[in-house]
């Protein structure tokens, strides 16, 4: 079930409030990307950033409840899981994917209410959309997800959702992608665990790839997947490479939710190989758009001007 989205609720002081919440939460961009939306709608929402850890969990969303002036949180690592038992509703994706990156907190008849939702598919799904408007999946190719992590979740999901059919997980040990494999079934795709030598052999087939790995954890699978690492040190040598490797699709996407810093290796040497390329500060982006619905209550806007800004807070430009 979802939130009707009214208004938020004022406060007496007529105050509202919402954050990030995470671990560490110093570098992240969402303040900046929220207080330029809520300045272009013309909204006075004050959005800061609150660094939490899963044993807080249970004593945050008391404060949700019992504080005044609340109207959601961004949610991220290592919360996103935690704080879901403590939600009122949660949406049909927050139960399939058991993840949340988006609490809305609504003054309800019944008092208080915390509604879940994750908007990380939105934000991979509009950000490869743009990135590649002319991105199709017939259902000879494939994507491939990087990780196994709660993002690896959401990418599976926006894999469906850009009508990707066949979706391999690289990951180095395959019992992390369980519940990912789960998902995919749940989902109607067909998915397999591969190993990142078979991914670069399948690298011709897929039409988009998603890393959801951590800032330089993907840098080695630059070798592996036959791309130039490094400007400087040029394409490893074709004898090097494992067969069919160094081959990207007609128009293929790398997706590296890893933002910081940027550009990674993985995504320099993926557009060296003429792919193309969408930073996770556009999937932040993206997301974050649709947390300003919830969080707003204004749905009638320009949001084509709110995303624009929100792009020039950061230094992003839309393609």
């Amino acid at each position: 079930m979802t939130p009707s989205n009214p208004a938020p609720a004022q406060t007496p002081g007529g105050a509202l409030r919402a954050a990030v919440l995470g671990h560490p939460i110093g570098h992240s961009r969402s303040p900046l990307l929220h207080a330029a939306a809520y300045k272009a709608l013309g909204v006075d929402i004050d959005y800061a950033a609150i660094d939490i850890q899963p044993e807080a969990a249970s004593r945050f969303a008391a404060r949700l409840r019992t504080e005044p002036g609340w109207v959601g949180v961004s949610v991220t690592m290592p919360m996103k899981d935690a704080l879901v038992p403590f939600l009122d509703e949660r949406s049909d994706r927050v139960r399939r994917l058991g993840a949340l990156n988006t609490i809305v907190v609504r003054h309800t008849d019944h008092g208080v209410r915390l509604f879940g939702h994750n908007t990380d598919v939105d934000g991979i799904v509009h950000s490869i959309r743009a990135a590649s408007p002319a991105l199709t999946a017939p259902a000879e190719r494939r994507a491939a997800i990087l990780g196994a992590g709660n993002t690896a979740l959401a990418a599976l999901e926006a894999c469906a959702d850009l009508g990707f059919s066949h979706v391999d997980l690289v990951v180095r040990n395959p019992e992390r992608a369980a519940q990912t494999l789960l998902l995919a079934a749940e989902l109607g795709l067909i998915a397999a665990t591969v190993s990142a030598v078979e991914a670069a052999e399948l690298l011709p087939r897929y039409g988009a790839v998603i890393s959801t790995l951590p800032a330089h954890a993907a840098d080695p699978l630059c070798v592996t997947l036959g791309l130039e690492a490094d400007p400087g040190v040029g394409l490893t040598p074709a004898s090097e490479r494992p067969q069919g490797a160094g081959i990207l699709a007609p128009g293929a996407v790398l997706l590296d939710v890893a933002y910081d810093p940027w550009p990674s290796a993985l995504a320099s040497a993926w557009e060296r190989a003429g792919g193309t390329v969408v930073s996770g500060l556009e999937m932040l982006v993206y997301q974050g758009v649709e947390q300003v619905k919830f969080f707003s209550g204004v749905h009638d806007a320009d949001w084509d001007h709110v995303t624009n800004v929100m792009c020039d807070a950061v230094g992003l430009s839309r393609p």
